[in-house]
């Protein structure tokens, strides 16, 4: 797995955050579009370079695949700024009088549907189900598992759809709002020693009121009314704040968001509570095996080094200073009247309005900043960061096997052009012939690589890039870590022997251009956030194309980044189980007290690791990717006058496969999406079936992977899950070359046999899954209100037994019953004609050769129903018997989706959960800090609607928890009574415009419409019906849903709680706690099966 550009988490304070590519931008609306731009151009006042000729060579192995691009003439009218040819949006930099830089964005997307762009003033005036899913993926954790930093989720940990596919959204337009975010350049690394954390805390006490609106919840409460949200991190280096909104209402946003940098209130007596804010924060990741190890990190560094730091805060460090007489709050003034000047700050805003518009509203608005100019904060650093020569070795929380690598890089901020780090993750990270991982994979020692240099503030900062290669080991790979660290210098030496070459830099240039002409649109704060951080990183014009600009090719620089990877500028860490508390040397880290120790490496382990001997023959340059696309034309058809709305159409439907088709009439991009649902006999009969299936499928997995890597190298990804009864298969990315991967995935399917070896390898990793499945307690809760709900479903302890007995042999004996008879469900949308969507899934169908499945595309799954008038709880205590947190669900069911019939009750039900999340937030978060984690969200599972509250708590018992809950549900009639008609519509205006939106990109619309075919439900312009119904819905029919659903005394009252006890909950009165749960209105569920055995359950409809 390669690490080039990940996207920076937008969630507060994410040390060591590697995870997928960004993309950015929207695709062109061009019909033809040829090749790959290497070098985008702009007006500069010089003649633009036009319909250039580029002939760039990519020359692997001696092979030689030749691309041609027509460079269009880019001119970028009123923009300083180099963007993709694809990108509609116009841009424009601004500098304020006070030192703050803002970039402006206009989008045209973003309008009325009239076509008039808000300009709203204080007087005037997604649908995102939580899906619950069927593919058991919420029950394994995902923190440290690197199919999911690769991809940004995995088959085994995707919150998916109640018919078990992976969706980001189940039923209409993704939100496209008016989006800012304001970065400032001073981070973690400017704490002062004694009050570590102080920075976070300063973020979080940003938001509590300004002079001109004092009021604590005011901006939240404004965005919520208005469809928005807002969220902010603190990072090592810059600290960044941001929001989205309906776009008529962003002046009055931007007023209220602007004053937090003007005159923030920074309230005393909010101070206690947002010390527990952070500590809550802290606590929730006290188990987390990633955050620990950066932890240790720090602590280890040179004390004079910015690593060395504890830049989460917690209630110690926060707290501490106060017992030394420190004045906290004169400190967070001091240190926001010292940094927090405009010259440091960064502005990005998004929005439909033309560019003076928004000019003229952020000069009026944020001018009044204080100001202020100078360089921004740098902390160079100049010899080693870690002690030389030693081994970490810690103990991990999970059941896993980790080693870290670390080796420090000069500061390369300046050398965006060249990029050489992504030279070298593209070559240490590749997973094809030849590679690192290959020949791990082949000894049975590894399942997991990951090589780069993350997004994370620690890993590119002023004072130094972090390039990190991650290897997750089997058993016997821990057994073997002396030799598994062994080739991976051998496969460094073997780099520096043959010298960089300039065809693997050209074919990463090919790629990554590729991906800059082309590229989609992401959400627009995420976007807004990107560029107000790449504000601070690249020179204006570059703010956008910093990220992919790889224009020079400089072989020096390489090979000196390939000489500083050797032992003695390495840092060398060992996560792992087996680990000997007893040992003498055993050391515990400060912060989150976790054990570790620190080794000696001998010396001529270090000596050989420094020289190889010799290099294995078996590791070697990678050979031609044969899925490098060439042809980028679009498919014109017949398709002029066709709706770009109009839904999917079945073009085959026989006993084996029903084929949904649609062109992409509307971002006429050259990309494709091909999902595949294979229904099996067997998958979940039993839970033999069920365990055998999911070896089948991870063997499976394990054996496409070199194959799969190529493709997705080359901008054409997959995904292989076990979903409901059977297999999902998703192809997606450049049109030109999935015909071949999908050709190729299906012969290999038909001939394949698992090996015995890879067979040991696939159940461990399955077996140490089980083990460390919900092993949070918000992943655990989830977990059991599912069991419970769902009729088909195998507990994990069942499933652990039923593995030990497997061996090879029975997945081989099992393959033939369980793709004996099939039935497929597919949909082929984007860049292809009708024939060759067929094409592809006869291709895919042929190779299965098998007998039609009984009953094929009957719905199979049921859900239980709650008994009426009844609240029933089942208590468990967290698998980790040191985690701190509890956790608290109440669940409601309200009813079946019953598709048309259910339209209206499904908007209702949204306008619900829009108008109840701010004020549950406010109550419980913001002002009693049950915890730091909570949420009010709407659920449907396999189309039955429900509603949860949930709170994760280390605080407070889950007694407690519930009593709070319950009386803000009862509180919350007052708040629906006491709101006014001019409130109500605004949830309804907000609402409407989330609904109407169209989506971002091909992708979005095909999970769209493919989630309605996977729901069976077909009402594939449902958004769109449900605002319809917005538009007459009632005040009175959201109180109607209140008193029917949520009232205690309600016969329709359907109500499920699940308790998951932290260590923090458990003591000498755990069992009297517990017991006080038990009473005649609440009845407890001790057994699951029986609790099912005995109760009715819905039809199924998908």
């Amino acid at each position: 797995m390669v690490v080039i550009q990940a996207h920076r988490c937008l969630c507060a304070l994410h040390p060591k955050s590697i995870v997928s590519p960004t993309r950015l931008f929207y695709t062109s609306s061009t019909r033809t579009l040829q090749g790959i731009l290497t070098h985008p151009v702009r007006r500069s006042g010089q003649p633009l370079q036009s319909y250039t000729q580029i002939t760039l060579s990519l020359k692997s192995m001696g092979a030689e695949v030749t691309v041609s691009s027509l460079a269009a003439n880019l001119e970028q009218p009123k923009c300083t700024v180099i963007k993709s040819p694809s990108d509609e949006r116009e841009y424009e930099i601004l500098h304020l009088p006070n030192g703050l830089c803002a970039l402006l964005i206009h989008d045209p997307k973003i309008t009325d549907e009239s076509g008039a762009h808000g300009n709203n003033e204080e007087g005037d005036d997604e649908e995102e189900y939580d899906d619950d899913n069927d593919s058991d993926s919420d029950e394994y954790e995902d923190e440290d598992c690197l199919d999911c930093a690769q991809n940004g989720g995995c088959a085994m940990h995707n919150d998916t759809s109640e018919c078990g596919s992976a969706q980001n959204h189940d039923s209409g337009s993704t939100k496209k709002m008016a989006a800012a975010a304001l970065s400032v350049g001073v981070g973690s690394f400017a704490d002062p020693k004694d009050a570590q954390g102080l920075f976070h805390f300063l973020e979080h006490m940003l938001f509590m009121g300004s002079s001109k609106f004092p009021d604590e919840n005011e901006y939240d409460s404004f965005l919520s009314k208005h469809g928005g949200s807002s969220n902010a991190f603190t990072e090592t280096e810059h600290t960044c704040y941001y929001f989205e909104v309906n776009h008529k209402f962003l002046k009055p946003a931007l007023d209220r968001f602007s004053q937090f940098f003007i005159s923030p209130l920074i309230k005393g007596e909010a101070m206690e509570r947002e010390v527990q804010a952070v500590d809550s924060e802290f606590e929730g990741h006290l188990q987390s095996d990633g955050v620990r190890l950066s932890q240790l990190q720090c602590n280890t560094a040179d004390q004079h080094h910015p690593f060395n730091c504890f830049s989460w805060g917690n209630r110690k460090s926060l707290s501490e200073p106060v017992a030394r007489g420190v004045d906290m709050r004169g400190k967070l003034l001091e240190m926001y009247d010292k940094y927090y000047h405009a010259g440091r700050m960064k502005l990005t805003v998004v929005s439909g309005e033309p560019l003076e518009t928004l000019k003229s509203w952020v000069t009026e608005l944020f001018n009044g900043i204080r100001p202020g100019f100078g360089s921004p904060l740098h902390f160079e650093w100049e010899g080693p960061v870690w002690e030389p020569g030693k081994l970490y070795r810690v103990k991990s929380v999970k059941d896993q096997h980790f080693i870290s690598i670390i080796w420090p890089f000069p500061c390369l901020k300046d050398a965006y052009l060249k990029k050489p780090y992504d030279y070298i993750s593209h070559l240490v990270g590749h997973e094809g012939t030849g590679s690192l991982f290959s020949l791990l994979k082949h000894h049975g020692w590894a399942t997991h690589l990951s090589a780069g240099v993350g997004e994370g503030g620690f890993e590119r900062c002023s004072a130094g890039y972090m390039f990190n290669v991650n290897i997750y080991l089997t058993d016997s790979g821990l057994d073997q870590v002396d030799n598994v660290i062994d080739l991976l210098y051998q496969y460094l030496k073997m780099l520096r022997d043959i010298g960089p070459q300039e065809w693997v830099h050209e074919e990463i240039q090919a790629m990554t251009n590729m991906e800059f002409q082309f590229v989609e649109e992401i959400h627009p704060d995420t976007y807004a956030v990107n560029l107000a951080t790449n504000m601070h990183l690249y020179p204006e014009k570059h703010v956008i194309y910093g990220d992919f600009a790889l224009e020079m090719w400089d072989p020096n620089l390489v090979q000196s980044m390939l000489n500083l990877m050797v032992p003695t500028n390495m840092r060398l860490d060992i996560v792992t189980k087996c680990f000997d508390e007893k040992a003498t040397n055993v050391q515990t880290e400060p912060w989150f007290e976790f054990p570790y120790v620190v080794e000696d490496i001998p010396h001529e382990t270090m000596a050989r690791w420094e020289n190889p001997k010799c290099v294995n023959p078996m590791l070697h340059m990678p050979l031609v990717n044969e899925f490098i696309p060439t042809d980028f034309s679009i498919r014109n058809g017949n398709f002029d006058g066709m709706d770009v709305e109009s839904p999917p159409r079945v073009i085959k439907n026989d006993s084996l496969l029903k084929l949904w088709y649609k062109p992409d009439t509307k971002f006429q991009t050259p990309r494709t999406n091909a999902y595949f649902r294979v229904s099996c006999l067997g998958a979940l009969d039993t839970v033999r079936g069920y365990v055998l299936t999911e070896l089948y499928v991870k063997l499976l997995k394990d054996a496409l992977n070199e194959m799969l890597y190529l493709a997705n190298v080359a901008k054409l990804e997959s995904s292989l899950s076990f979903v409901s009864d059977g297999l999902e298969l998703k192809l997606y990315g450049f049109s030109h070359k999935l015909p071949v991967l999908a050709s190729r995935i299906a012969s290999f399917v038909k001939s394949f046999v698992p090996t015995s070896e890879r067979f040991q390898v696939m159940k461990e990793e399955l077996t140490r899954a089980y083990r460390n499945a919900n092993m949070k307690p918000s992943k655990h809760s989830t977990y059991l209100r599912l069991q419970i709900l769902k009729e088909r479903s195998f507990e994990i302890e069942d499933r652990k037994d039923v593995l030990n007995e497997l061996c090879v042999d029975d997945v081989i004996s099992f393959t033939p019953t369980l793709l004996g008879r099939i039935f497929i469900e597919a949909f082929l949308h984007g860049n292809l004609s009708e024939e060759e969507a067929v094409t592809i899934a006869r291709v895919f169908k042929d190779s299965l050769a098998s007998d039609p499945l009984p009953n094929a595309g009957e719905p199979k799954e049921r859900i239980l129903k709650v008994p009426l008038g009844l609240t029933f709880i089942h208590n468990t205590d967290a698998i980790n018997p040191v985690e701190e947190n509890s956790a608290v669900e109440l669940y409601f069911q309200i009813d079946q989706d019953d598709g048309e019939r259910s339209l209206r009750m499904r908007a209702v039900y949204d306008l619900f959960e829009s108008i109840i999340s701010e004020p549950y937030f406010n109550e419980l978060r913001t002002q009693e800090q049950l915890g730091y984690s909570l949420s009010s969200t709407a659920r449907l599972t396999y189309r039955i609607l429900g509603f949860s509250f949930r709170v994760i708590s280390a605080k407070y018992s889950p007694p407690y928890v519930i009593e709070r809950i319950e009386k803000f549900i009862k509180t919350f009639r007052k708040h629906l009574d006491d709101m006014t008609d001019e409130e109500f519509q605004s949830y309804v205006d907000a609402l409407i415009e989330v609904k109407m939106e169209s989506d971002h990109n091909l992708m979005e619309e095909t999970d769209r419409l493919w989630l309605q075919i996977a729901e069976k439900r077909y009402i594939f312009d449902i958004s769109k019906r449900e605002a319809e119904e917005l538009r007459s819905i009632t005040k009175a029919e959201v109180m109607n849903l209140y008193d029917t659903y949520f009232t205690v005394k309600s016969p329709c009252l359907r109500k499920l709680m699940v308790c998951v006890w932290g260590s923090n909950a458990r003591g000498e009165d755990h069992i009297l706690k517990k017991k006080s749960l038990r009473n005649n209105e609440v009845i407890t569920i001790d057994n699951l099966s029986e609790f099912k055995n005995n109760n009715e359950f819905y039809p199924a409809l998908c």
